[in-house]
């Protein structure tokens, strides 16, 4: 899987939002293009804000018993797989909002590096490795680039 935290992929992955636009359509799914940006901070919001509650103990046993491998693990996401209610993207979202704010959080992750995420605590799965977090933050992101098309 490709490091996230190196700047050459960072860079690459900003230069796939960046052939985005406000009209881009996706290959699969429901999400405009706006909503898939602000479904991709979903998961920086859960490192870097308390916007969104963390699990209680029973849920974050399921979590980490059925989820966590197929968000850490190298394995890509199959189209059109479920999600958890908070990456879902009811309402309408600013493209150039949700674009900047994306790219915000993947460099602000870049720059922390892989040190400030060895052993940093998941909301949902506990303690994670920097190669599990690496694999959550890249596959996700690739995923969904490449649901739309670029």
């Amino acid at each position: 899987m490709k490091n996230i935290f190196t700047k050459e992929i960072t860079d690459e992955v900003i230069a796939r939002i960046e052939k985005l636009t406000a009209t881009s359509q996706p290959n699969w799914g429901k999400m405009s293009v706006g909503q898939m940006l602000a479904h991709c901070s979903v998961t920086y919001e859960m490192v870097y804000t308390d916007r969104h509650r963390k699990p209680n103990a029973f849920a974050r046993f399921i979590l980490k018993m059925f989820v966590k491998n197929i968000v850490v693990s190298e394995k890509p996401y199959s189209k059109n797989g479920k999600t958890a209610p908070q990456f879902i993207m009811k309402e309408d979202k600013n493209f150039d909002d949700e674009k900047k704010r994306l790219i915000d959080y993947i460099v602000k992750t870049q720059e922390l590096g892989e040190g400030y995420f060895e052993g940093k605590e998941s909301h949902s799965f506990g303690k994670l490795t920097a190669i599990e977090w690496n694999n959550s933050f890249y596959k996700h992101l690739d995923h969904h680039l490449n649901q739309f098309g670029v």
